[in-house]
């Protein structure tokens, strides 16, 4: 038997390659996902060898994930339960479908993860490869009464390494789970369980990694200018871009457009708007949220450069979408959202809906002015070559065009007033 594990060289995963590998008899190919998290790559194949896996693949998907999965969702202005940017949410579905590619190259039986029967991942990793490659194999270990018999804690799963010299770096558990990729940095669990427990006192300052508190961000507001084409935000201009850039590690040739942005790929558009936000503390959210397995769970997330860019592209829609593709839209984000969050990334109602939310973007194109400060992003200024509205038809005063004649909003009113008045008078005497 042949099974592609999901790998981070934790400890979790350390004792999934080992466990998988003993009690299935099984080659393993260790897969790691480099979406954006930053963490220390460097050694992980060498980890994974001693471990017992045949082959390990170390992917960076950051382009695929900013270009293919963010940016749409951003152009849905997908939002979970009013306040969640769905940072995990989105990047499981991209993983999940590299685990299952490489499955298939390799001839593999089965793929594995290590996500726990609580929680969402399980859920949208395996909708994913059900909807992928239906004839693959999904173990989850954490659901099998064996596994947790004998993993009842760290402490098992330590000692098991040590037993069989799996090379691991086991520490005190942080009192919370982080989760990062490049849309977001999620915390829950631990102390986080409780939830009147303020994620915003001091005490819990040490939490945070790609934002300030916004108590703590500068008394000066910074301003930043979005381009969209057609809905995807392609340059960004700002004073201190270049500099800014060149400390993110950017080595690409600067190219701008008419507006004098620099040109960015989605990748780093979201690089540069993490730095911006993060700085001014933007995109932090508390919140309780409702899970797919039923149980209701308190996370806390970092979403800097994705609050900046939702912001944002709300604002040029406001001034280029037509008002009932618009309302359309609108009221078919909560059922995105909610395919996100549930794992439906490649379901059809999802794919359907990316095509209605495509074609409203045809026109959001232009340029957003935002104003970042303590926490907020302020709308400043927007203008579009295509932009809907018109000045002289809006104006409180004459209107030169004689577009608009006010006597006709009496005829307007009285067919709307009409269902209302008669159920007013049948009503009456009731």
């Amino acid at each position: 038997m042949k099974i592609v594990l999901a790998y981070s060289g934790g400890l979790d995963t350390s004792v999934l390659l080992a466990w998988l590998k003993e009690t299935y008899q099984a080659e393993i190919i260790a897969f790691c996902a480099d979406v954006g998290q930053e963490e220390e790559l460097h050694g992980l194949e060498e980890k994974a060898a001693k471990t017992g896996a045949s082959k390990i693949y170390i992917d960076n998907l950051c382009e695929e994930f900013a270009s293919n999965f963010i940016f749409p969702m951003i152009q849905a202005n997908a939002i979970y339960e009013g306040q969640y940017l769905l940072g995990t949410s989105i990047a499981r579905p991209l993983i999940a479908k590299r685990m299952v590619e490489i499955a298939r190259a390799e001839g593999a039986d089965a793929v594995a993860h290590g996500a726990t029967g609580k929680g969402n991942d399980q859920v949208r990793f395996e909708l994913t490869a059900a909807a992928l490659a239906p004839e693959l194999e999904v173990i989850a270990p954490w659901r099998q009464d064996r596994f947790r018999e004998q993993f009842p804690g760290r402490a098992e799963m330590i000692s098991y390494c040590e037993q069989r010299s799996i090379p691991v770096q086991a520490t005190a558990k942080k009192p919370y789970s982080m989760d990062r990729n490049l849309l977001h940095i999620s915390f829950e669990a631990g102390i986080l369980e409780d939830p009147w427990f303020d994620a915003s006192a001091p005490e819990a300052k040490e939490m945070y990694v790609l934002s300030v508190s916004p108590e703590d961000a500068p008394d000066r507001a910074e301003y930043v200018e979005l381009s969209f084409e057609n809905g995807i935000c392609t340059a960004i201009g700002h004073d201190g871009i270049e500099d800014l850039l060149g400390k993110l590690g950017f080595t690409g040739k600067i190219s701008k457009n008419a507006a004098g942005h620099v040109l960015l790929s989605p990748y780093w558009v979201m690089k540069a708007l993490n730095r911006l936000g993060g700085r001014n503390g933007i995109g932090r959210v508390d919140m309780v949220e409702n899970r797919f397995v039923g149980m209701k769970s308190r996370g806390v997330y970092e979403t800097p450069g994705g609050s900046i860019l939702l912001y944002g592209h709300r604002q040029l829609e406001s001034l280029t979408m037509d008002r009932e593709v618009m309302h359309l839209r609108d009221g078919l984000i909560p059922k995105y959202a909610a395919l996100v969050y549930n794992g439906f990334w490649f379901s059809p109602e999802r794919l359907a809906l990316q095509a209605l939310v495509s074609e409203s973007q045809k026109n959001v194109t232009g340029v957003v002015r935002v104003k970042l400060y303590k926490g907020n992003v302020i709308a400043a200024g927007r203008k579009s070559p295509v932009s809907l509205y018109n000045p002289h038809i809006a104006t409180m005063e004459a209107d030169p065009t004689k577009a608009y004649n006010q006597n006709d909003a009496t005829g307007f009113i009285a067919l709307n007033a009409l269902r209302l008045k008669v159920a007013a008078r049948v009503h009456a005497g009731s």
